[in-house]
């Protein structure tokens, strides 16, 4: 599992109106979308090979999106990543560099700093 050589890009989130408004912005800037609901959906039916970048929410149940992060680079799935979060707390963003997310976005999301990282990572 390389680096994200597709141009899918996946998104994870378990709000079904964010996970939608996310699909809707990107579709309509022209990449193709994957979506799941879950980390542990993502993680079991994710075709990682295909992945340009991953678009994560860091709040879900289960795991955290830190925490499926640190299960993809235990696999050595290097992909471009962005991490959202309500709340970027200095230990958060910590954790993010250490695992080697792109970004870290607060919500509100901004469009344009979210189309700028996949746009780079689809290249």
């Amino acid at each position: 599992m390389g680096s994200g050589s597709g141009r899918l890009v996946a998104v994870v989130d378990d709000d079904d109106a964010v996970r939608d408004s996310l699909r809707f912005l990107l579709e309509v800037a022209g990449f193709c979308i994957a979506t799941y609901a879950s980390a542990a959906q993502f993680l079991q039916q994710a075709p990682l090979g295909e992945l340009a970048c991953l678009v994560v929410d860091q709040h879900m149940p289960g795991l955290t999106g830190l925490q499926m992060i640190a299960r993809l680079r235990d696999q050595r799935a290097n992909l471009p990543v962005a991490l959202i979060t309500g709340s970027p707390s200095a230990d958060l963003i910590r954790g993010a560099q250490e695992l080697g997310v792109a970004e870290v976005l607060e919500k509100p999301l901004d469009d344009d700093t979210l189309l700028g990282f996949v746009a780079g990572a689809v290249g």
